[in-house]
């Protein structure tokens, strides 16, 4: 054997058994479960940061509907009549709604749908519980096969509302005519 060899061997075997110093034990399901020391973790004085309910482990409490926005979104979603057989059994309608670019502001997820389908879409379906439902939103309606609302397949059937709406309006039609 080589001396390079030999001794990333060597170097190997010394960080394998040193890198690692904490004690893992089984499993204990009797174990009393106790709050972690968060001054270990967070630096002093964030206590103070405007987080410190966070901190201690106290969650802020959902705005109401009004002051988040408000009322919900209402409407129908159809599907383009030479779609219609294109619908896998077993498929998620998921109904977006976007104020712009990045995550969506809500998201209703409705399994196995059956067209025409009336909706609401509102303050209850936001993605974060302190983000305001404040609009206009632009709604997009996915017919997903895989049940997955991160991936968009080809195959998976899609429409948008024309123009973009402001929480409590209603009659939006939503038309799922295009075939990703």
């Amino acid at each position: 054997m080589q001396w390079g060899t030999w001794l990333a061997l060597l170097l190997g075997a010394a960080l394998a058994t040193s890198a690692c110093n904490r004690n893992v034990e089984p499993y204990d399901p009797d174990e009393k479960v106790e709050r972690p020391d968060l001054s270990k973790i967070f630096p002093e004085g964030a206590e103070r940061s405007g987080d410190a309910d966070v901190l201690r482990g106290v969650m802020p409490e959902e705005p109401p509907a009004a002051a988040s926005g408000g009322e919900p979104l209402r409407g129908t979603i159809r599907i383009a009549p030479e779609l219609a057989a294109r619908v896998p059994s077993g498929a998620v309608l998921f109904l977006i709604a976007r104020t712009g670019p990045g995550p969506p502001t809500a998201v209703r997820r409705i399994a196995e749908p059956q067209f025409p389908l009336d909706f609401a879409l509102g303050p209850d379906d936001r993605m974060l519980a302190t983000m305001p439902f404040e609009g206009p939103f632009q709604l997009v309606a996915r017919v997903d096969a895989d049940r997955d609302a991160a991936t968009r397949n080809p195959g998976d059937l899609q429409g948008e509302a024309d123009g973009a709406f402001s929480p409590g309006a209603s009659g939006i039609e939503i038309v799922i005519d295009e075939v990703l």
